[in-house]
């Protein structure tokens, strides 16, 4: 398991002035936690996550792969992307954590990538009716298949400490205080320096933002280039949307026709 998983996935004590939390169980270290022991503590907890626990390494990282292809929509280059993102990892660990005494224990499911170089975690599977408030709450939005079908892997995903993507329960809250944000910014939101062309901030809806800066992935509901919204990267520091004219060009602009191509870019793209 890479260390700065198990950093982060530490208690916090005077030996450990680091941790995180105040307990922390590793389930895949735990075969003495029976499944009623477990749900009882963490009550999101998946059964298909704490089965999965149960297993040698190897078999958690390919059923995993194999559940993520299962879930997401077809992309021509998901797979072989996916293959090798998996090949990538030593371990993949849940973790139930408990922050305060007496809180309920929260389940982080963790990919932890070789040769001690970062970790991904990601929160509990959106439930239906959770995706369900999410569609009703941005009704005059379709939000993207693609998205909507991760959600069902993870609600709320991230690489090592990064803020990364926001829970589904709490994007109508985000997509409020980001448009307070740019109200009070009092500039007008711009596609790139060059373009100048203006932007309704209200056509944004921020899915992921940078730990502890103003940068923001958000989906565009002006730009449909695959029939469903694409994504563009705003920066609180420029007040602009990237965008890009050609495939070619998006990784660099950040400017993503579809979520799955954003995913790719987030889970190779790690410092």
């Amino acid at each position: 398991m890479d260390h700065h998983a198990i950093e982060h996935y530490s208690i916090y004590s005077k030996e450990a002035p680091h941790g995180h939390f105040h307990h922390v169980i590793a389930l895949h270290n735990d075969p003495l936690l029976d499944w009623t022991e477990a749900s009882a503590l963490a009550p999101r907890l998946c059964r298909g996550w704490y089965e999965l626990a149960q297993l040698p390494v190897q078999d958690r990282i390919e059923f995993t792969r194999d559940f993520w292809l299962a879930k997401l929509p077809y992309h021509p280059e998901l797979t072989k992307f996916l293959t090798k993102f998996f090949a990538s990892l030593d371990d993949i660990g849940i973790f139930l954590t408990q922050q305060k005494y007496e809180d309920p224990f929260e389940a982080h499911f963790v990919y932890s990538l070789a040769d001690d170089s970062g970790f991904f975690h990601g929160g509990v599977p959106a439930e239906e009716a959770e995706i369900i408030a999410l569609q009703k709450e941005f009704r005059d939005y379709i939000l993207p298949a693609d998205y909507l079908a991760f959600l069902q892997i993870h609600n709320g995903f991230a690489k090592l400490t990064d803020t990364g993507m926001t829970p589904s329960m709490q994007m109508k809250e985000s997509y409020e205080a980001f448009q307070k944000m740019l109200e009070e910014q009092n500039a007008p939101v711009t596609i790139n320096k060059e373009t100048g062309a203006s932007v309704n901030p209200k056509s944004l809806i921020p899915f992921y933002k940078s730990f502890g800066l103003p940068f923001f992935q958000c989906f565009w509901s002006e730009w449909y280039p695959e029939q469903e919204m694409g994504n563009v990267y705003y920066s609180g520091q420029t007040k602009t949307i990237s965008f890009c004219k050609k495939k070619e060009e998006c990784m660099e602009t950040m400017a993503f026709e579809t979520f799955i191509d954003w995913l790719m870019f987030y889970l190779e793209k790690i410092d």
